[in-house]
């Protein structure tokens, strides 16, 4: 007998699912870029762990961020292009096993945004503003994006490159009321127009395409208010000139799934859901002040972060399937959000924090993570529509837990695509579907985890256990249901 009811209503179209939402996010930062995309910090430009790059191809990565993170604004690209590059203290973290804090430059600009090439990403690079200026920040769209006869386009051709990378996005700055300078919202804003000008203006003649400004929010709502306040009050030029808004959300910081009960399990997803409190609030801002302006939401870091993630271990922590349920609920709230969300990149993308793809040796292995960006993968580019959920919930000391999630979309051809989660870390749910006037014809349904502990973690002899199974789904007059284990995730097409 169902004892959740999910309506699926196709006729009440939110926006497209703009592929980036599925982005990703890679810091000079542990283990990520040496030993996870890059071999070590000394080979030479062959050094890409194909493995790794595989995996990453094979996920249809749409947009990955670089350098940092805290790193972008101690970062000067300069030190990371050529041949003689110098090593640099790496200022916020070690790097590798060793706990190392430097930088050694072998991976820089060109490495990057070579990977970006192989694996057919958008790239979307961070200036540095907290200790970085304008000048050095239009030299790197220079060298970037310039087709023309310069110092800094002829040097990106001598490195390598001939043709211009046409990078699209670019940050101004991170975190900038943190690690990125202890700022003022008044005062990144100040330094935002200020870098916004120059790196803005390089539209009007230098490079073809139109690039895609990105300024720093923070979860602290009151901070995005008083931001988008000082940054509207110029007395030339465009009046907000950003065309996104970030800010970072981390959950389950004080915990380790690994030791953590059913009660626990439970306060970490609500965590998790508390997304979409988030967007609907720095949304809520740009409305109310920007209103001259369309100005998408990003969620440029986001995922679980435990006690195991420190600045001594390189920020790994095991990779769980609790971690990848939680990843679900939130990109079914990034769906239902699809009208102001422009791009999200969980963090990060190798071996730090919620990770998709890890490394042990000359092992390379996909995460449950990854399996659920996998599955969730036919959203994008399509309509999200309008869902209702009738489900159980769990109380919490300071609120609910809905115990089943879910999304929907419809592709050009009428499709439609649900993903459901059942967030019950104990208990089975039936799950009915009401496809309202879609008639299911073929019905093709997957299901991630069932059977699998939420606290299970993988490894390289493990991996392969956590790949997506048949899922079966009954069919009676336009209606689905469909039997959810414990903490796992469906996908279903109807075509």
């Amino acid at each position: 007998m169902p004892d959740a009811r999910i309506a699926v209503h196709p006729e009440a179209r939110i926006d497209r699912i703009e592929p980036e939402v599925h982005g990703h996010f890679s810091e000079h930062l542990g283990r990520c870029i040496y030993d996870g995309i890059w071999h070590d910090e000394t080979v030479d430009s062959e050094g890409f762990r194909e493995d790794v790059v595989d995996l990453l191809d094979d996920l249809d990565l749409p947009v990955l961020r670089w350098p940092g993170g805290c790193f972008a604004d101690d970062y000067h690209w300069e030190d990371g292009v050529g041949e003689d590059r110098p090593r640099r203290r790496n200022l916020f973290w070690a790097q590798g096993r060793e706990e190392i804090p430097e930088e050694p430059n072998t991976f820089g600009t060109d490495e990057f945004l070579e990977l970006c090439e192989r694996i057919d990403t958008e790239p979307y690079l961070a200036l540095n503003v907290g200790s970085g200026d304008p000048q050095e920040a239009t030299d790197w769209v220079e060298y970037c994006n310039y087709d023309g006869d310069t110092e800094l386009a002829n040097r990106r051709r001598e490195n390598g490159h001939e043709d211009p990378y046409g990078v699209k996005y670019w940050g101004i700055g991170n975190e900038n009321w943190g690690c990125g300078g202890q700022m003022s919202p008044e005062q990144y804003a100040r330094e935002y127009r200020r870098f916004a000008t120059y790196v803005g203006t390089m539209d009007n003649l230098m490079v073809e395409e139109d690039h895609e400004l990105i300024a720093v929010g923070y979860e602290r709502h009151e901070w995005n208010r008083r931001y988008l306040e000082e940054v509207g009050e110029s007395a030339w030029g465009v009046e907000f000139p950003l065309d996104h808004l970030t800010l970072h959300h981390y959950y389950g910081r004080d915990m380790s799934v690994a030791e953590a009960d059913e009660d626990k399990y439970d306060k970490f997803l609500a965590e998790a859901l508390e997304m979409e409190r988030h967007i609907e609030r720095i949304a809520g801002a740009i409305d109310a002040v920007a209103t001259t302006r369309d100005i998408g939401v990003i969620i440029d870091e986001w995922g679980g972060w435990h006690v195991e993630a420190t600045a001594d271990s390189g920020l790994e922590q095991p990779g769980t399937v609790l971690d990848a349920l939680s990843a679900a609920a939130v990109l079914d709230i990034f769906n239902d959000h699809a009208d102001v969300m422009t791009m999200a990149n969980i963090a990060q993308t190798v071996n730090v924090l919620q990770c998709l793809v890890e490394t042990d040796g000359d092992d390379a292995f996909a995460r449950p993570t990854y399996h659920v960006f996998d599955l969730y993968a036919p959203h994008k580019g399509n309509e999200a529509v309008r869902t209702s959920i009738d489900a159980p919930t769990r109380a919490l000391d300071d609120g609910e837990l809905p115990l089943v999630g879910a999304s929907a979309s419809v592709d050009e051809d009428g499709g439609v695509y649900v993903t459901a989660t059942n967030l019950d870390c104990r208990e089975r749910h039936t799950v009915e579907i009401d496809l309202g006037s879609v008639a299911a014809e073929t019905v093709d349904a997957q299901t991630l985890f069932d059977g699998q502990e939420p606290d299970a973690e993988v490894d390289a002899d493990n991996a392969g256990e956590f790949e997506p199974d048949d899922l079966d789904v009954s069919v009676s007059d336009g209606t689905l249901t469909a039997d959810l284990g414990p903490a796992t995730v469906a996908g279903i097409s109807i075509q």
